[in-house]
């Protein structure tokens, strides 16, 4: 026998196929659905998004199984495999990820298949779990709080000075982002940091000529 015909040998034997019974497979599968199950209920416990995405949740499990099942199937056979590269290479994922942490769930998600798929499923356990303990750590960590835009609406243009004092007075952070001037007509958007809301808008709401004073929350980065 020549070496190439050797080589050839181990090749194929080697790789055609593993030999994946059907128990292996469906306890592949379970834990792979027990962890993905795990995933969504998580994602739906710690998303903060004002708009929650119940499809992108769903899609999360179900990215897990698919994944599982594509490595199931590269395991038995090289010829597979090789196809199996070629078709996902022609897949286009065009959504935006705009949360980061959509992003590591769905890698999460992913890694899952690819663990359990492998016969790894201890790693994808524990994994699961130190993943878990830092997402809630880093939640419960104290952070400053996020600013508030304040918009202030006056009857007349000549008060701004006034609307400054009471916002310097209440606020720790004040910054004019907006000002919108007319003959007879004054609005205001201000940047701040405010710990008492109510008072710092009821004794803007006092001022002579001033129509409204509103606060507006927004979840974007915390300006220190």
């Amino acid at each position: 026998m020549s070496i190439t015909d050797i080589l050839q040998k181990s090749f194929f034997e080697g790789y055609a196929s593993s030999g994946l019974s059907v128990k292996t497979i469906i306890v592949c599968m379970v834990i792979t659905v027990l962890i993905a199950a795990y995933i969504f209920i998580l994602y739906r416990m710690v998303n903060r998004s004002s708009f929650y995405n119940k499809n992108f949740n769903i899609a999360l499990p179900a990215l897990a199984i698919i994944t599982a099942a594509i490595i199931l199937t590269i395991q038995s056979s090289i010829v597979i495999s090789l196809g199996m590269v070629g078709a996902l290479s022609i897949v286009r994922f065009r959504t935006a990820i705009k949360d980061p942490m959509d992003l590591v769930f769905l890698f999460w998600s992913i890694s899952v298949g690819i663990v359990c798929g492998a016969g790894f499923s201890i790693i994808a356990v524990i994994a699961s779990v130190v993943l878990t303990a830092g997402i809630l750590i880093a939640g419960w960590l104290p952070v400053a709080k996020a600013p508030q835009i304040l918009l202030v609406n006056s009857s007349v243009y000549g008060n701004e000075g006034k609307i400054m004092e009471i916002v310097k007075k209440h606020c720790s952070l004040h910054k004019v982002q907006a000002r919108n001037l007319t003959k007879d007509h004054l609005d205001l958007a201000v940047e701040v940091r405010v710990k008492e809301e109510a008072a710092l808008v009821t004794e803007l709401m006092g001022l002579e000529h001033i129509v409204s004073a509103s606060l507006i929350s927004h979840d974007g980065e915390v300006t220190f």
